[in-house]
């Protein structure tokens, strides 16, 4: 570990410590929320950057706390299958990272200070709780991710939270459009978690995490993966026939294309190869959210 750190700089873990490949789960939900914002003729620059800013920091310092929180609880281990945690290999000493994780939180706050300004006292709320929330995941005296209860936080905290919070804090409600999106996004985010849980099945077992993965079991979370992608899919024909929205809507299925090999290695895949499906279904978000946003401008341009 020592040659390791050696051959980093300090730049370098710290980047290594935030994730970089976990962002996209917190782009999608908002560039979708700001899609239909502009579709409704409410899109703001200045809300809907900081509303991004805000989703990435908190991303970033839910990242930390993770790292931090689970070497602290001994699940990290030699066994560990996915990425390196910087915590654990030596890297950053747990101080560090503890300190690393309150900047990022207090930037998060200082970005939530304007969305405040803008959107007034349910900001405030909502900005508390997903701080609350980050860390709360795997820290605490009753961390949720090791009760089975990661899957319903991150539903709410990347599906509803945070697509109808970016359309709100623009359009100062939230429209209809705005809950029938952050259910396909709030499933999406909840299907990466699966990957990585299902990635790290043998050992949050032995380390006697309980996630909804480790209690559903193998063949259950495969299950429930699907079950979130195809009820992702699902939402954009649902609008279609609902009357009130053109077949545009229907341009996010086209992502049906990247399930097959998603679904392939949930079937055949264990352990560190799952670490290339994590990083496909987080990709396979971001292109729903991409084609949602875009059959959604395209509606409303087009069909209204």
């Amino acid at each position: 570990m020592t040659h390791q750190k050696e051959k980093l700089s300090t730049f370098e873990i710290w980047i290594l410590a935030m994730r970089p490949k976990t962002l996209p789960a917190a782009i999608g939900p908002v560039l979708v929320g700001a899609a239909l914002a502009a579709g409704d003729q409410a899109f703001r620059f200045g809300p809907a950057l900081a509303a991004l800013l805000g989703a990435l920091l908190l991303q970033i310092g839910s990242n930390l706390a993770n790292d931090v929180f689970d070497f602290k609880k001994g699940m990290d281990t030699k066994e560990r299958t996915g990425p390196l945690r910087v915590t654990q290999a030596g890297l950053l000493s747990p101080r560090q990272v503890l300190a690393g994780m309150w900047t990022i939180f207090a930037l998060a706050g200082g970005v939530g200070l304007y969305l405040i300004w803008v959107g007034g006292w349910p900001i405030l709320v909502v900005g508390i709780l997903s701080i609350l929330a980050a860390i709360a995941y795997t820290g605490g005296p009753f961390p949720l991710g090791y009760h089975g209860l990661g899957d319903v936080l991150v539903f709410i905290f990347f599906g509803p939270v945070a697509t109808c919070g970016t359309y709100y804090v623009q359009a100062g409600y939230i429209g209809a459009s705005a809950w029938w999106a952050s259910v396909p996004m709030g499933f999406l985010i909840t299907a990466i978690l699966v990957v990585n849980n299902y990635r790290d099945l043998e050992t949050d077992q032995k380390g006697g995490k309980r996630t909804l993965v480790v209690r559903l079991g193998p063949s259950g979370a495969r299950g429930e993966y699907f079950l979130l992608l195809a009820a992702s899919l699902a939402v954009p024909p649902l609008m279609w026939l609902s009357g009130n929205y053109s077949a545009w809507m229907l341009l996010p299925v086209l992502s049906l294309c990247l399930i097959r090999p998603l679904v392939r290695d949930m079937k055949t895949k264990k352990g560190v190869p799952l670490n290339a499906t994590l990083a496909g279904t987080a990709r396979f978000s971001l292109v729903f959210a991409l084609l949602f946003a875009i059959g959604y401008l395209l509606d409303k341009f087009y069909f209204h």
